[in-house]
């Protein structure tokens, strides 16, 4: 599915909104399905939280106004940690990034069975309208204990979906293990 103007406003209207990290969207607005990622981090599931939105707010934000028909987007708005952590330019930013970040890097490797970082102006690019391989749109986030975190997206009802830009956020803001995609007919009782 495209992204379109709408959709990414939502979009933006979700991954921004900032109310207790255990209560969940209303019901009344969720599409019937949702992909549902299980996440165990490194430290306060809900700093995980503030992070993993504090990456996703300025790179959707993009998808509603960026010109990507540059040559580059602008990356003032991205936290320097998310920047550095993957930068690979062998400039030593990547040692400068927080341990959480360079941790959840290589757990990102051993997860997607040697990934590679990320370049910030690719991973940027996948917020494009146009750009038909992200599949997903973020949906909400629970904490659900002292280190779990569920993460839930639209993929449109389909069990597997482009989500490697997405992995790589959730793993760099500090995941240790991660479970899913699993599609889940919607339901907002939260069992901790």
């Amino acid at each position: 599915m495209m992204h379109t103007g709408d959709s990414l406003a939502a979009e933006l209207q979700r991954v921004r909104e900032h109310r207790p990290v255990r209560e969940r969207p209303g019901a009344d607005a969720a599409p019937p399905v949702l992909s549902l990622f299980v996440i165990d981090v490194s430290g306060d599931a809900a700093a995980y939280v503030e992070r993993l939105r504090s990456v996703l707010v300025p790179a959707v934000r993009m998808g509603c106004t960026a010109d990507f028909e540059q040559e580059s987007l602008p990356v003032d708005e991205v936290p320097g940690w998310f920047a550095a952590v993957g930068s690979g330019s062998g400039s030593g930013d990547e040692e400068r990034a927080p341990q959480f970040a360079r941790a959840g890097r290589e757990a990102y490797a051993e997860h997607t069975g040697g990934g590679r970082p990320w370049d910030l102006q690719d991973w940027l690019y996948r917020f494009d309208p146009d750009e038909h391989s992200r599949g997903w749109e973020w949906w909400d986030a629970t904490v659900t204990g002292p280190s779990r975190v569920h993460v839930r997206v639209d993929s449109w009802g389909e069990p597997v979906f482009g989500c490697q830009d997405l992995l790589w956020a959730v793993f760099t803001a500090g995941a240790v293990r991660v479970e899913g995609p699993t599609v889940q007919i919607t339901s907002f009782r939260e069992n901790p």
